[in-house]
């Protein structure tokens, strides 16, 4: 059964500057192990367009390689796509991964638990977008909590399993399929493509590829990005059609999980290869710094609290003009 959703068409050209900051806001969180650019889309309001966009531009590239009609039936796709959407979005994420990307890495590294309580507050307050988009279910509640139950341990016992070295000079082979699985992440909720390059210990060569602007890795980086975004968006979208509450269930469920990597107060994982610590540590009771975490887990919160009142209010009243 079919759980249709409703999306908004002809954008208004007066949102193109919100864009690019909700752009340039993605991209700075896929440079953070532990927060997903998939959240914070969801908390903008541009989730579901985006998805249901780049569905569109997949699809047009499919009917031009397979038919039938391949010139017409890709530009019938296109022009479904909302364009005054995703490319101010791409410049905006784009902006942020060749300004910021070293500045990003710095504030994380030199200040981890500052960092980790305010993504913490954010993200926690996230859970809410997915729950207000759910249609009503028709299955006992029991069976719904147990789903995300489930979702939300195995996230987090995977979570646990993130670090390992940097691969100082990795096969390009390697990284364009790391890019492609990591991608993945971009429009999955609770997921970070960030940890799974710390998992394959890509994530410190990955910013310094960008920070120097290493254009060959970084060229071989976004081809495997967009063979794998363009690999994964249709399923999504699928599931977004035809299994609505359960796909935000299990939003829910990766988004309760991955909080653990964003505890403040952690263990300093053990130094690799190259002599540096990757991925989380061990959980521990706050520790000194106390107050700087809380206070900017609570910021974290109220912006994001603002941002869904905002959203919310916004999508009420373009449904009622």
């Amino acid at each position: 059964m079919t759980e249709a959703r409703t999306l908004a068409t002809n954008r208004p050209r007066h949102a193109l500057p919100l864009d690019l900051v909700r752009g340039f806001l993605i991209g700075c969180a896929e440079l953070v192990p532990g927060v997903s650019g998939g959240t914070v889309a969801l908390v903008t309001g541009v989730y579901e367009q985006l998805i249901d966009s780049a569905h569109h531009v997949v699809s047009a590239v499919r009917r031009l390689v397979t038919g039938p009609d391949r010139l017409a039936s890709a530009r019938a796709e296109l022009k479904r796509t909302d364009w005054f959407l995703i490319v101010p979005v791409l410049m905006g994420m784009a902006a942020a991964l060749l300004t910021i990307a070293g500045v990003m890495g710095a504030f994380v590294t030199d200040h981890p638990e500052l960092s980790r309580g305010l993504f913490l507050g954010m993200v926690a307050v996230s859970i809410v977008v997915p729950l207000r988009m759910m249609p009503a279910g028709h299955r006992p509640a029991w069976v719904d909590a147990l789903l995300v139950a489930l979702v939300a341990v195995a996230t987090f016992w995977t979570v646990g399993l993130a670090g390992g070295g940097a691969e100082v000079d990795p096969s390009l082979v390697v990284v364009f399929g790391a890019a492609a699985i990591a991608i993945c992440a971009l429009v999955v909720p609770g997921v970070s493509g960030s940890f799974f390059l710390l998992t394959v210990g890509l994530y410190t060569t990955t910013l310094e590829a960008v920070d120097s602007r290493d254009l060959v890795y970084v060229g071989v980086f976004a081809l495997g990005a967009v063979v794998g975004l363009a690999s994964f968006v249709q399923l999504l979208n699928y599931l977004l059609d035809h299994r609505r509450r359960t796909t935000l269930l299990v939003m829910v469920g990766l988004m309760l999980g991955s909080l653990r990597a964003l505890w403040p107060w952690q263990s300093v994982p053990e130094a690799s290869s190259d002599g540096e610590a990757h991925g989380p540590g061990a959980l521990l009771a706050p520790y000194a710094p106390v107050a700087g975490p809380v206070l900017l887990a609570l910021l974290g919160a109220a912006v994001v609290l603002v941002l869904v009142v905002v959203e919310a209010r916004a999508t009420r009243d373009t449904a009622r003009g």
